[in-house]
């Protein structure tokens, strides 16, 4: 019985071991070809780039769309969520589950108004600072301590024109230098993997 038990024991902590090496990276946005290449769409846009340049593949799952890499014993899920922005927190909440996966290796990739065009913060906690799709995942997760990616918009719009400045799209000279904080987010995200939240903090916060 003692063996039995010590035998479980082993087992439930190599699971446990396994699951600290699974993470879910989750690009935020909106799903219909309208809102492909708007300002909120940019973390199904980062996401996106990454299965490109790692030559993979979303599949439409559950409550979104799921790609999955492996790196050096890690692996990444891709989610990009189906049901709009303001109920991102059922997919996410969804997705940990099932994979069993800790809020401390969940990533969330969102816009943000209050950093300029193409400024890189990566935080381990914060509000949601309005953001909808922030507001679902800290409602459903109950907390808001989870890793997030915020990549800067700007705030260049008139009073009262907020809405149509994030549903817009891309001007040109952001078209142009979007590539490079494209593959500079991939970096990001493989360093959250492989180095950990704190060292990528340090190493690309404000980039």
């Amino acid at each position: 019985m003692i063996q039995w038990i010590h035998s479980l024991f082993q087992k439930n902590n190599t699971v446990a071991k396994l699951d600290m090496k699974k993470f879910l990276i989750v690009g935020l946005g909106n799903i219909g070809a309208e809102y492909v290449n708007t300002r909120h769409n940019i973390g199904f846009k980062v996401v996106d780039h990454f299965a490109k340049k790692e030559n993979i593949s979303f599949q439409t799952s559950k409550l979104g769309d799921v790609a999955e890499f492996k790196i050096k014993g890690r692996t990444l899920l891709l989610l990009k969520p189906n049901t709009y922005m303001n109920l991102s927190g059922k997919a996410v909440k969804f997705w940990m589950e099932k994979e069993n996966i800790e809020k401390e290796n969940i990533l969330v990739i969102t816009d943000d108004l209050n950093l300029s065009f193409g400024t890189i913060r990566i935080k381990a906690k914060g509000s949601d600072g309005g953001h909808n799709g922030l507001k679902s995942i800290q409602s459903l997760l109950n907390t808001t301590e989870y890793p997030r990616f915020r990549f800067g918009i700007s705030d260049q719009f008139k009073k009262g024109r907020q809405v149509d400045y994030v549903l817009g799209e891309w001007n040109e000279d952001e078209k142009a230098k979007l590539l490079e904080r494209l593959d500079k987010s991939i970096e990001i995200i493989q360093s959250f993997a492989l180095a950990g939240l704190a060292n990528t903090m340090n190493e690309f916060n404000g980039k």
